[in-house]
Order: structure tokens, then C-alpha cells, then sequence
């Protein structure tokens, strides 16, 4: 089996389903309800999912992953989006692996996903840092926390 090693990360242990398949191991996306291929983002992502699902109570059914989003006439997908409860998109959370570093370059990776869905709140993780960002309208300001779903 060509299985990668799971990396600590700076989050809660949560427990997952996870299996063999074609010599690969796959991780249980709950949100998109399909088995998936476990790299090390796919593991910063479904922890940071279940963060936010369990932890902070975001509903799972508000959430959308790797969702397609058109900037400038080019498929892009956003590691996760948030809805409000109005269906309008609240969150956007930017993933990264644990061992790649989040940069400026990660923020604008997110700003560019915003021209479009045009959220509040900008999310950056790698596992180990998590950083949220509240959009004002006029600058962006950094949370120490992620904010409470209503």
C-alpha cells in the first residue's frame, strides 16, 4: 500500500474513515460523501472540516468542497466554501498541506476566489497555523479565532 504518514496537526483528533483502494489509501470526504484520495492536504483539509463542524457547529450541509469557481474566465476550485444560512457564501477556507508554509501567495490565492463569491470571512491553514481573516470592505483584519456560525 502507498500510504503517506499522517502529520500531528495543530487541531483536535478526530477519527476518520479510511481504507485501500487501487494500492492508494482514501479518506471519507463526509461532506461530499465519497471516498477520496488521502494526500497530505486532503488530510489538512478533512480535519479542518470536522473543526469546523464539530467544534464551532457549522452546519455540514452549508459547506462545499473543492467548489468551482470562474476568475477571469479560468476554472479554479476553492477548497471550501461556507454558506450562510441565506445561501450565500459566508467562508472561504484555503488549504494548504502541513508542510507547505502559508504565505502571502496563499492569501491571494483566497482574495482571488473572492472577487467572485465576495465573503466576509478568508480562512488560511496548512493544520499547524490557521489564520482567519475578516473583510471589511476596505482592508481585511486578522481574527484570533474563527467566527461564531449563526
Amino acid at each position: 500500500m502507498n500510504s503517506i504518514p499522517l502529520a500531528h496537526l495543530n487541531l483536535p483528533d478526530f477519527s476518520f474513515k479510511v481504507r485501500e483502494f487501487d494500492n492508494a489509501q482514501q479518506i471519507y470526504d463526509s461532506v461530499r460523501k465519497q471516498y477520496v484520495s488521502l494526500t497530505p492536504e486532503e488530510w489538512v483539509r478533512q480535519n479542518f472540516i470536522r473543526f469546523m463542524v464539530d467544534v464551532y457547529q457549522y452546519p455540514a450541509s452549508l459547506l462545499s468542497v473543492e467548489k468551482m469557481v470562474k476568475v477571469n474566465n479560468l476554472s479554479q476550485r476553492a477548497d471550501i466554501v461556507v454558506y450562510a444560512r441565506d445561501a450565500k457564501p459566508w467562508m472561504i477556507v484555503e488549504v494548504k498541506a502541513h508542510s507547505v508554509n502559508i504565505s502571502q501567495d496563499t492569501l491571494f490565492q483566497a482574495a482571488r476566489y473572492n472577487q467572485v463569491l465576495n465573503v466576509p470571512y478568508l480562512v488560511l491553514t496548512n493544520g499547524l497555523e490557521h489564520f482567519c481573516l475578516f473583510n471589511t470592505g476596505k482592508e481585511l483584519l486578522f481574527l484570533d479565532h474563527l467566527p461564531e456560525f449563526k
